[in-house]
């Protein structure tokens, strides 16, 4: 089912969950990774990569959250007591957060320090919307990279507690937004 039920997550909203979760992750590995490698021409495309999978991690959590205007919330299951749902629902409004900061912060840095022109994987130019400020390259830099770390801790904490409803609470939280569960 493409909607969300009282009891289920629908397959558009699982889509979007998934891919997210596997794009950050996979995001979050390159950046690691590239700010390590020495500071060469050939290492341009992995940075340019970096950055056009920040946009569309940005493009896809904007469609998620539009979707989910439409798309109504599952119940949560009648054993959980008020704080924890108000706990999830803060949770949940978190990792939005931080899901639309991290690459936003991205993009600032990217145009304080006017490196070069972004590019979206090749395909069309990406303006800069702030300008060249290359005092404001590390503070940007800094923003960036702290807003990782904080998303890494609260996406952790996310996957944590759904693991102890799964195994601990044994109620539906964790199966219901699993990509081949049926409701």
């Amino acid at each position: 089912m493409l909607k969300s039920g009282p009891n289920h997550w629908g397959s558009l909203a699982k889509f979007f969950h998934w891919t997210i979760v596997v794009l950050i992750l996979v995001q979050g590995t390159i950046g690691l990774v590239m700010v390590e490698l020495p500071k060469r021409p050939n290492v341009i495309p992995v940075f340019s990569f970096h950055k056009s999978l920040g946009l569309a991690i940005l493009a896809l959590a904007v469609l998620r959250l539009a979707w989910r205007l439409f798309d109504a919330r599952p119940h949560e299951p009648a054993s959980m007591p008020r704080w924890q749902a108000l706990g999830a629902r803060a949770g949940h409004a978190l990792l939005y957060l931080l899901i639309f900061a991290v690459p936003l912060s991205g993009y600032w840095f990217d145009s304080v320090s006017s490196l070069r022109p972004l590019y979206w994987f090749d395909l069309f130019q990406v303006p800069h919307v702030f300008s060249s400020n290359p005092a404001m390259k590390d503070v940007a830099s800094e923003t960036h990279e702290t807003l990782f770390w904080v998303l890494v801790v609260v996406a952790a904490g996310h996957a944590l507690m759904a693991l102890i409803h799964h195994f601990h609470n044994r109620d539906n939280v964790l199966r219901r937004m699993l990509p081949f569960a049926r409701p």
